[in-house]
């Protein structure tokens, strides 16, 4: 997903973040990763590039990683139900191979196309009442540390909960070791035109397995609600909208070919939880996308609050999704310790357009003590967030034992951090 935008300059997939670091290098090997590590004055990876902000960006004297020279190793133990998958890889091709073996991933994102450390590494998270962040199924994690030593981190360590959601800010994860449960199927369909008005958000987001509700906000309406239920819990229940009768995109004029099949006929996990089709990837970029995390309780009173600025988002707005996920145990989860509704949305791409409302955004939202997604685009400041994560002292201080160097921050990881 990232691509060159110069001769001498990467861009993020959505190109509106340039990489201009002093170096960039792509080790083949653990060792080689190691002594890379250990020599140089700042480092950042950059992942599968789907981060819309500068997250991952090195800075002019830092070094820019990319480990897709590393072995892409995906060990399932069926026995055990878990799976070693390597740093680079990412959920399409994990999915296959687990799926392959009987077995499946609780959650998934809309996109299968993000890498597996870098989705955790941010907070990203499929959607379901009783489904954690892509997290949650993280067991133990391997990294390179500043010094080029070696970390084993699992579930069983006092340090678990600051290593998984971390922000790239502790070392480069070489490998993690994921649960797994049973194959199961996934029969996916999709509603339209269920009004805010009198919404029982409770009822709808608990109906199926996954719940994902679409606006553009152009009417207080969901254009579409997307239900995603697992074959193996009785039948589907959903009363509260009329069914599509033509296959759609989320995104109002988009080709529905790139969908997976949501048209009631049952499939595999993999290939109805996501959104999006595998073989379908992403090529132009042409968005920016924001995510907030707010109280499930907050839901209607927070979507109440966006509908009262709708005449501004419109304009600007390609989409937005509404999900749910539960909470987590990870220090800098934006789900973390607390149910959450995700507001998700996918702007067009024009940054100076765009800003100002997601300003907006984010002063409406601001009463719930929303969380903005790691890798999304947001404005509000450091010292803020840090308020509104009750383990801030606690990752500040794991991070300075860890990567005593500062080798791993950059100007994003320190205005959160501080100091």
């Amino acid at each position: 997903m990232p691509r060159t935008a110069t001769a001498d300059a990467l861009t993020n997939w959505a190109g509106n973040i340039v990489f201009s670091p002093a170096a960039t290098a792509r080790p083949a090997s653990v060792g080689e990763l190691r002594e890379t590590v250990a020599g140089a004055r700042r480092v950042r990876v950059l992942g599968s590039g789907h981060s819309f902000n500068t997250i991952a960006d090195p800075g002019a004297d830092g070094l820019l990683l990319s480990l897709d020279a590393l072995p892409a190793d995906v060990e399932v133990d069926t026995a055990a139900r878990t799976v070693r998958v390597g740093g680079q890889v990412r959920y399409a091709r994990l999915a296959r191979e687990v799926h392959a073996r009987g077995l499946a991933l609780a959650n998934m994102a809309s996109l299968p196309h993000i890498s597996v450390a870098g989705s955790v590494a941010t907070g990203t998270h499929g959607s379901g009442v009783d489904n954690g962040p892509l997290a949650s199924a993280v067991r133990e994690v391997e990294l390179v540390t500043s010094d080029g030593s070696l970390a084993t981190v699992g579930r069983d360590d006092a340090r678990f909960g600051g290593v998984v959601t971390s922000l790239g800010a502790l070392g480069v994860v070489t490998a993690l070791t994921l649960d797994l449960e049973p194959a199961f199927e996934v029969e996916q369909r999709v509603f339209t035109e269920l009004p805010l008005a009198g919404l029982d958000f409770t009822a709808v987001a608990g109906a199926a397995y996954s719940v994902s509700l679409f606006t553009t906000w152009r009417r207080p309406v969901f254009e579409q609600v997307w239900v995603k239920h697992r074959t193996d819990r009785g039948p589907l229940d959903f009363g509260w909208a009329p069914a599509a009768d033509t296959p759609v995109h989320p995104v109002p004029g988009m080709p529905p070919a790139n969908c997976t099949e949501h048209q009631g006929t049952p499939g595999p996990w993999h290939e109805r939880l996501p959104h999006f089709r595998a073989e379908f990837t992403p090529s132009s970029g042409d968005e920016l996308q924001s995510e907030y995390l707010l109280p499930r309780g907050s839901a209607v009173e927070a979507l109440r609050a966006l509908a009262a600025i709708r005449e501004e988002v419109a304009p600007v707005l390609q989409i937005c999704e509404v999900r749910t996920v539960s909470g987590d145990g990870q220090w800098l989860s934006p789900s973390y310790d607390r149910d959450s509704v995700a507001l998700h949305f996918t702007w067009v791409d024009d940054t100076a357009a765009v800003l100002p409302v997601i300003g907006r955004v984010e002063e409406a939202l601001a009463p719930f003590d929303a969380r903005p997604h790691w890798g999304k685009v947001f404005t509000v400041p450091g010292a803020v967030l840090r308020e509104r994560y009750a383990r801030h002292a606690d990752f500040a201080a794991l991070a300075a034992r860890l990567d005593p160097r500062r080798a791993f921050r950059n100007a994003f990881v320190d205005d959160f951090l501080g100091g």
